[in-house]
């Protein structure tokens, strides 16, 4: 994997973790509801100026257009569920335990793109399972 798409995870990590304090402190004055339509929209207006400045031209193909509403409504919907969950419960379990995602991603992975799933996978799937369950305690 190539330096560059390390340092940008890294990126994504670090933006992640501020975004999730930041929206479990907003749902301490606002309804869940609204910090995330806020937040969310907040994400939409980078999108948009993000690709504004790219040089690459707009192609849009009808099964990648679908796909990428399919993937937006998944995102919602787990993004409703992100956003109660914060104005419930603690930060650390709710953030950890829907970090998770990845094993979901993986295990797709496996099943409908033919990748592979190793022993090594399957320890570190199992270490981060654990990991939740003592965040959790």
């Amino acid at each position: 994997m190539s330096q560059y798409a390390v340092s940008l995870a890294v990126f994504t990590m670090v933006s992640w973790g501020v975004w999730t304090v930041l929206a479990n402190e907003a749902t301490r004055s606002i309804e869940p509801e609204v910090a995330m339509v806020l937040s969310y929209g907040a994400s939409v207006v980078v999108a948009l100026g993000y690709v504004a400045v790219q040089n690459d031209p707009i192609t849009l193909e009808r099964s990648g257009v679908g796909l990428a509403v399919l993937a937006g409504v998944f995102a919602g919907i787990g993004a409703v569920a992100f956003y109660a969950g914060l104005s419930s419960g603690r930060v650390g379990v709710v953030t950890t335990i829907s970090a998770l995602y990845f094993i979901v991603a993986a295990l797709l992975g496996v099943v409908f793109l033919g990748e592979s799933f190793a022993a090594t996978d399957a320890l570190g799937v199992g270490f981060a399972i654990l990991a939740v369950v003592l965040i959790a305690q």
